[in-house]
């Protein structure tokens, strides 16, 4: 898996079960970091449905990488919607993680 720069993919909205959870998209594996930063986490620009903003792509428990997309960008879009998503490595962060 080789992390892409600037790539597009569609992705379906997922609520986390938690009480108030997040709704995130998935990365698409052949999207993916090939490695994580601290935490288990990586700076990208995303766009989402033309909406775009600073934050970061994270590795979940059983491997796949998240971008978690708030109310303010998904609007009316909630769990099991399909969203049009763009990410690239935000560098101007990226040198926080020496070992990325």
């Amino acid at each position: 898996m080789r992390w892409l720069p600037g790539v597009r993919f569609y992705a379906v909205l997922t609520r986390h079960r938690s009480q108030g959870g997040w709704v995130s998209a998935v990365v698409p594996d052949d999207h993916a970091p090939a490695i994580a930063g601290p935490l288990g986490r990586i700076p990208v620009v995303a766009v989402v449905d033309e909406r775009s903003w600073r934050t970061s792509v994270w590795l979940d428990h059983v491997g796949r990488w998240l971008l978690v997309v708030p109310r303010s960008i998904r609007r009316e879009k909630d769990d099991g919607d399909v969203v049009s998503v763009a990410i690239a490595i935000d560098r101007t962060r990226l040198q926080l993680f020496p070992e990325v």
